[in-house]
């Protein structure tokens, strides 16, 4: 039997055993279940049952190279960033993050609260489900995890500390690889373009040279600034949910980079829900989408205006005029980012079921060319996105050039 004093990649005999070593309420557990659940890009992820007694934990472990495809050969140290994102998380935004039993170094891999009670929100949509309650939850996430992890709240040495402490190049990479260039420039010839929409995609992403200069200053924009601690890949298969409750899951690509990434990513996300509702007809859904994406944006206003009077700690914040100056480059971030998701997901390596699952293909075909044409609105005319309503407006007149 392993003592796990070495790391090596576990199957589930190994994590049954090494739950009993490391957890004191499984170590003379008589009936165990262990079972592998991870559907991700990168990691492996076991939920761990007691059957005598219903207690159950999640183990995540992380591997050398990535799921999605062997060419992401990664360092397993990923999973001390993402576990202690998720402690830092769970520090500012109580009740909205799983709770951390341990994080072994060693293994590269954690113990957390077991979420199977709740349902992953992309899910739940592809069903067209509704949660009245997901504005709120995110916006609560955001607002404190984003906004008092910066140089606005923090001791500017303590920030600098824990910027040096989430370096995670590696997966920054990825996402430097997957978002910000290969959907525009197809470089390692690695998008994925449905058939029939080939000439779309060349025209309106691979030589639309004035869309390749916003992405660069995008991308370099995502390089550079060290804004705040961000989730990294905050969209609606990182999130479990009910009607009550709403968790952020996987922050392994935390570091510290533009707030706006994480808004955006929500955005684009609410965005192939309302095409997936939009392709069935589903008025009903459609028009909660709707209502989300205004109270996303409203609330986050509201809220982070509320955060930044109460916790702001650096003397230059006092001035009202450089707060709304500060809000308005955090949302002009915001709208460019989403852009880059909704591009990203539609023809590059890591696509979203939301789209991908539309039937008939004609279906698919017009919801990918509606993400898409929304995709270069918000990065071409990124400051004209400070509500909700305006990100409608740009799905409206999307959906109306489609009709053309």
């Amino acid at each position: 039997m392993h003592i796990f004093d070495q790391y090596f990649l576990m199957n589930t005999d190994d994590v049954t055993h090494y739950v009993k070593a490391k957890i004191e309420s499984f170590e003379y557990a008589q009936n165990i279940t262990c079972k592998e659940i991870g559907d991700g890009n990168l990691n492996y992820v076991y939920r761990v049952v007691n059957t005598d007694t219903n207690e159950s934990v999640i183990v995540k472990q992380a591997g050398t190279t990535a799921r999605i495809s062997d060419e992401f050969v990664l360092s397993t140290s990923r999973n001390k960033i993402e576990t202690e994102a998720l402690q830092l998380q769970h520090m500012l935004a109580a009740g909205l993050v799983p709770e951390i039993y341990l994080l072994d170094e060693t293994m590269s891999c954690c113990i957390m609260e077991d979420l199977s009670h709740l349902t992953i929100m992309r899910t739940a949509l592809l069903n067209f489900e509704t949660f009245p309650h997901f504005a709120e939850h995110i916006t609560d996430f955001m607002v404190n995890t984003l906004l008092r992890t910066s140089d606005v709240v923090l001791d500017h040495k303590d920030k600098k500390e824990l910027v040096r402490k989430f370096i995670n190049p590696e997966l920054c990479e990825i996402s430097e690889d997957l978002v910000f260039t290969e959907p525009f420039h197809n470089n390692f010839n690695r998008n994925e373009v449905t058939p029939g929409n080939e000439d779309f995609v060349q025209e309106n992403l691979y030589v639309n040279k004035e869309l390749h200069l916003e992405v660069a200053k995008l991308k370099f924009h995502f390089m550079n600034n060290t804004q705040s601690l961000v989730h990294g890949d905050l969209h609606t298969g990182s999130i479990f949910i009910d009607q009550d409750d709403t968790k952020i899951i996987d922050p392994e690509f935390a570091f510290f980079g533009p707030m706006g990434y994480d808004i955006g990513n929500i955005m684009a996300n609410l965005i192939f829900a309302w095409a997936r509702g939009n392709a069935y007809q589903e008025k009903e859904f459609t028009e909660w989408v709707e209502h989300t994406l205004f109270d996303v944006m409203d609330l986050f206003e509201t809220k982070f205006s509320q955060v930044w009077d109460e916790y702001a700690t650096e003397v230059v914040t006092k001035n009202e005029e450089f707060k709304e100056h500060y809000f308005n480059d955090v949302l002009k971030d915001t709208a460019g980012m989403a852009g880059l998701e909704l591009s990203r997901r539609i023809v590059g390596l890591a696509k979203v079921k939301d789209i991908t699952t539309i039937e008939p293909i004609e279906n698919r075909l017009k919801a990918e060319r509606l993400c898409l044409r929304v995709a270069e609105t918000l990065i071409l005319n990124s400051t004209d996105f400070r509500y909700g309503g305006h990100y409608l407006t740009a799905l409206q007149n999307a959906q109306q050039e489609e009709k053309k």
